[in-house]
């Protein structure tokens, strides 16, 4: 794993160190791992199976010398193992039957460009139709967290929008900014509109809650978005900001996810290195990139299929530190320009769900490049004023469409004991929010990260058969079960229901390529959609796309979507190779072949 190096020049890199809101232990002390920028020190992070058991998961956690604490509501657990045994330890993890997925604590780095302190205008506003927005909502009545290293509440276009929020670096309730960047990110976000004073944000009459992330160089962990993220969706967060490049890591990925099941919404920052980013697209964050006033994409805003709107991050005029404004650039600001819009159009329609808000964001957004989205903008530059119109007239149709779920193992007519994997394959026109595992008719766990997946202890139900079904529902309310599947549970009187399966895994994955078909045209963007199955679960299957012989995206997990713009492709045919492998590095590809004519 390489390390996430300062920019030479005026890009500034930064991250952070992570502690639990009721955890006792002091900051990890540096080592060389922390010091190179690769990982914490004495730290993991683990997602069970949901259902787990404390006294399992406390078992499977002693074969690493680990000891976890879970993060609120979510399944994420911040796992404290042996220093120098976290590779060791995550390994092991995921391999291990009843987790879905284990990761060292990465480090990753503020997308901050800081320009001379001068008095500007704001541009940005009057491109993205801020104003329009303003005559519909300003946002009141949302709240939005900011994930940095704290915000200056005495500055006087911020002190009337904090809420209380949670240091997680200190483990308190000091969220007053160490670094400065908090405090601009914050400004970009929500500044205080229509006081006679300063400057604006795009949703000035919105709530700030501060989640302090940071340490006093600027430095975090994926553990502290984590702990963030989980935090502000269990106190009341409908948008979430993050300006780190954090949107390719699971950990933060699965947090998102459950502040999506909260009903809200995360924007993450796309980095700042001028670079096509390999990270997979991903429905659990909103990535941004950066636009400068002619809406051309900034020369150092990353781009790639990751991108799902673009919005301004060039020159943007906000406040800092000790009551003063300055302008800054980098996606940083992007990002909560686009939170702010997001603030805009919940406050606007508060009965949209945070999907509905989603489609409408994309949907209203200025499409610039080529038509729908690509690599550089998303679906678009944000457009406040199109985005709250739209969420006033909530033109979309009802979600009426029930997902489709269907339990993959075990099998039918199956035996089984102790501790039992359940594996799921869910899939919904919008997408599954929760699933809900029911044994004989009576719900036993609930998962709300995809992939579901469940551990079941069958010594809680009497031996003879045991009905099993799988209920999903998306985020409109729509829910359908699962065929049942009735298994023979033969536990020994004495049986141990820590128990866990150690057989090597042999079992290749199974790739399904839903687009394109094999010998279609190409014309246009041609998507390229995958699922991806495994006896041990799809979370932890690495995946990725060759097009040609040359790998164009790469990513973990059940499913995969690769946007190829042939439109500037000579007339001949394209080979897309889809390759994964599971945790045990058990390999399968399959290959699709399009015609340009």
């Amino acid at each position: 794993m390489s390390r996430i190096a300062p920019v030479v020049g005026s890009l500034l890199l930064g991250a952070l160190s992570s502690i639990s809101p009721t955890a006792s232990a002091a900051p990890p002390a540096d080592t060389q791992a922390q010091a190179d920028g690769a990982f914490a020190p004495g730290r993991i992070i683990v997602i069970p199976r949901a259902g787990l058991k404390d006294s399992a998961m406390a078992s499977a956690l002693g074969e690493v010398r680990g000891r976890g604490r879970r993060l609120g509501g979510s399944g994420l657990h911040i796992v404290e193992v042996p220093a120098g045994s976290e590779r060791a330890a995550v390994e092991r993890m995921s391999r291990h039957r009843h987790m879905k997925f284990a990761d060292l604590d990465r480090r990753i780095a503020p997308d901050l460009i800081t320009n001379d302190p001068y008095m500007g205008s704001a541009w940005h506003l009057p491109v993205i139709s801020a104003p329009t927005a303003w005559d519909q909502s300003q946002g009141r009545g949302v709240i939005v967290a900011i994930l940095d290293s704290g915000v200056d509440s005495t500055h006087p276009d911020l002190a009337a929008r904090i809420v209380p929020g949670w240091n997680f670096y200190s483990n308190n309730a000091d969220t007053s900014d160490v670094y400065g960047h908090g405090t601009k990110v914050a400004g970009a976000a929500a500044a205080s509109s229509n006081n006679g004073a300063g400057v604006a944000g795009v949703a000035g009459q919105a709530s700030i809650m501060p989640i302090r992330v940071t340490d006093a160089s600027g430095y975090a962990y994926t553990s502290t978005l984590a702990q963030g993220l989980t935090w502000a969706a269990d106190h009341g967060a409908r948008v979430a900001n993050i300006s780190f490049e954090a949107a390719g890591m699971s950990s933060v990925i699965a947090a998102a996810n459950y502040m999506r099941s909260k009903n809200g919404l995360v924007t993450v920052s796309a980095g700042n290195s001028g670079a096509l980013s390999s990270t997979a697209p991903t429905t659990s964050m909103i990535t941004v990139s950066a636009t400068g006033s002619t809406d051309k994409l900034a020369s150092w805003s990353n781009y790639g299929n990751v991108i799902a709107l673009a919005a301004p991050g060039v020159g943007i005029w906000t406040t800092v530190v000790g009551g003063g404004y300055k302008t800054v650039s980098g996606t940083s600001f992007a990002a909560p320009v686009t939170a702010g819009t997001v603030a805009l159009m919940m406050a606007a329609q508060p009965t949209l769900t945070n999907v509905q808000i989603e489609k409408l964001l994309y949907s209203s957004a200025t499409d610039l490049g080529t038509a729908g989205r690509d690599v550089y903008f998303g679906y678009g530059r944000v457009n406040a004023g199109a985005a709250v119109q739209a969420a006033m007239a909530a033109g979309m149709a009802a979600d009426t469409k029930p997902p489709t779920v269907s339990v993959t193992a075990p099998t039918a007519s199956g035996t089984v004991s102790g501790l039992v994997a359940v594996d799921v394959s869910s899939s919904d026109n919008v997408g599954v929010v929760r699933a809900e595992l029911r044994v004989n008719g009576k719900t036993v766990a609930t998962d709300t990260s995809g992939p579901f997946a469940f551990s079941w202890d069958s010594t809680t139900v009497a031996n003879g058969m045991a009905n099993l079904s799988v209920v999903a529902f998306d985020a409109a309310g729509n829910s359908s079960s699962s065929s049942v599947v009735a298994v023979n549970v033969a536990n020994a009187a004495a049986s141990v229901p820590t128990s866990v399966d150690t057989s090597v895994d042999t079992v290749k994955p199974v790739i399904t390529i839903l687009t394109p078909t094999m010998g279609s045209i190409a014309t246009g963007a041609v998507t390229v959609t995958a699922t991806f199955s495994d006896d041990r679960g799809a979370a932890a299957i690495q995946h990725s796309v060759y097009l040609n012989g040359k790998r164009v995206m790469a990513g973990t997990g059940g499913s995969l979507t690769y946007v190829w713009d042939s439109s500037s492709a000579a007339a001949g045919y394209y080979h897309f190779n889809v390759r994964a492998a599971d945790a045990a590095n058990n390999q399968v590809s399959k290959t699709v072949t399009v015609k340009k004519l």
